[in-house]
């Protein structure tokens, strides 16, 4: 079967996709975009997180013809140019990255955190953070860091958003 879809931003088609491949195994081998990890292949660690019509869901749980003619989000597209994300720079900064694994993951599911957050008014508290980030699982990590990350990063969405709004 041929699919089509959008991912981060271009029109993307891929020839022969047998109906049993993931979304994960075609964005990964098929288009060349390593940066969902493949671990568990069973939406249980986070590590494949991508947004799917702007919702996150474990790449590796969704059948690739199930993207057809949809719009596909992942960490690859989170950055602009040559400029890290601020969710991105934020885990640089806060020493939230060890192994790297779990990361991807993590980046998107703190992006859509932070930004549902601040879209209905204000920064998310700690209870909501490890409720967000509970489907993302990290080895190396005792999370702390992890989630100064997430908090140093709604700080600084939040004051670009205000910035902008002047």
């Amino acid at each position: 079967m041929r699919l089509t879809c959008t991912v981060n931003g271009t029109t993307q088609q891929v020839d022969d996709v047998w109906e049993g491949e993931s979304l994960l195994y075609v964005l990964r081998e098929r288009m060349g975009l390593p940066g969902s990890k493949n671990a568990c292949e069973q939406g249980e660690c986070g590590s494949c997180t991508v947004y799917l019509d702007g919702t996150p869901v474990c790449a590796c749980l969704v059948a690739a013809g199930q993207a057809e003619g949809r719009e596909i989000g992942t960490v690859e597209g989170m950055a602009a140019e040559e400029a890290l994300h601020p969710v991105q720079q934020a885990f640089l900064d806060a020493g939230a990255v060890q192994c790297g694994f779990c990361t991807p993951g993590l980046l998107v599911a703190t992006d859509d955190l932070v930004t549902r957050s601040l879209a209905s008014g204000g920064p998310p508290g700690d209870a909501e953070i490890r409720e967000a980030l509970a489907g993302n699982l990290c080895r190396c990590t005792g999370y702390e860091k992890i989630l100064d990350a997430v908090r140093l990063a709604a700080r600084r969405m939040a004051a670009d958003a205000h910035g902008a709004q002047q």
